[in-house]
């Protein structure tokens, strides 16, 4: 199909109302002021913004709909395509549902160690998982499949930071600052995220700029992933073991994560993000999962230094899905000790950090 003939067939114009219908059905997500009394008495108000009430339950519900629209308005998708996808999981979920919603067969490449929640929701929505053993086999395995099949490879960790408008119209950028216009202090000293593909941290910290906010962006790394590395290094030829803490982290460097747009790296052990993970749960009454473990260390980790320099603001994060995703694994203690380790040590640290007036914090 080539681009003169794509903008006048019907089935894409049919498919592109249908992803457009879905989102105007689609309310934006809340955003959630943490009750942590202490750092508020100090100046520091923390947030998240809930990403888990999208109709498939995580930010990559975002990443999926850019995606399908970008592959679909560039003339890489048609009405006989097989969609397949490269995922630990989440993005994997909702591809499959924009898949379902336009009638298309969907394929997800994923390692063997990835959720059995998330592959009966990929399931779920009509979508078939493909296994492979470790995370540095998805790549190849899912451009074969495409070729096979003739279908279009998604290639989420090359296309997520070009998918997005970073301008505006509505991203999740556009939404944070809308949303905090009104909070005491609604210009965020410090934007915090994880990096799967990428796409978020690129969205947020391009938005920022062309916006001229004061506003600085950290990326919460979870350990053997490369992404902090690169960060210091600029060096793109690096490889690591890859990430335990699912749906961020890579074992390599990704075409989609821009590290100049990135203002600091915060390295995350396993056990703190999980540690994290448990403390924001109760805190919240509802669990989180690992990955906004990961970025509550990193909020935690910035809102001590800005109380040690004695200053205010607000620090604006993501809580990324749901914690009934990982039921029976990072939320199963048994589970826990066998794979990440005792967290105890962890724990006790975590709730150090969530009081500034512990005497070990402020002897």
């Amino acid at each position: 199909m080539t681009s003169s003939t794509a903008l006048n067939d019907s089935w894409l114009s049919a498919a592109i109302a249908r992803i457009e219908a879905d989102f105007q059905r689609s309310a934006d997500t809340h955003l959630i002021a943490l009750p942590l009394p202490e750092f508020a008495a100090r100046g520091i108000d923390l947030y998240l913004k809930d990403e888990s009430t999208h109709p498939t339950g995580s930010l990559k519900h975002r990443l999926a709909r850019s995606l399908f629209l970008y592959a679909l308005c560039n003339g890489l998708i048609h009405e006989t395509s097989t969609i397949v996808e490269a995922s630990s999981g989440s993005t994997a979920v909702s591809e499959a549902y924009f898949a379902r919603l336009l009638g298309l067969p969907f394929i997800a490449v994923m390692p063997r160690s990835t959720s059995p929640e998330k592959v009966a929701q990929i399931e779920f929505y009509g979508g078939r998982c493909h296994w492979v053993d470790s995370a540095v086999e998805v790549y190849e395995e899912a451009h074969k499949l495409a070729n096979q099949t003739g279908g279009h490879y998604m290639d989420q960790f090359t296309y997520a930071e070009r998918a997005t408008d970073w301008r505006g119209n509505n991203n999740i950028a556009e939404s944070m600052f809308n949303q905090m216009a009104r909070e005491r202090h609604p210009v965020p000293r410090w934007i915090v995220v994880g990096a799967g593909t990428g796409g978020t941290s690129a969205t947020i910290g391009r938005y920022v700029r062309y916006q001229r906010h004061a506003t600085q962006l950290c990326v919460a790394d979870p350990a053997g992933s490369v992404f902090s590395a690169y960060h210091r290094t600029g060096d793109a030829s690096l490889t690591g073991a890859g990430s335990r803490i699912e749906g961020i982290g890579r074992p390599r460097v990704e075409a989609s994560f821009i590290r100049t747009v990135i203002d600091r790296m915060v390295d995350v052990a396993d056990v703190d993000s999980l540690a994290a993970m448990q403390a924001l749960s109760a805190l919240l009454g509802r669990k989180v999962g690992p990955s906004t473990g990961t970025n509550f260390v990193g909020c935690l980790t910035l809102a001590h230094e800005m109380l040690a320099r004695g200053e205010e603001g607000s620090i604006l994060s993501l809580l990324c899905d749901s914690g009934e995703r990982y039921l029976p694994t990072y939320h199963d203690a048994d589970w826990v000790e066998a794979k990440m380790g005792d967290c105890a040590a962890a724990q006790q640290h975590i709730g150090q950090l969530m009081r500034p007036w512990h005497p070990k914090l402020t002897a």
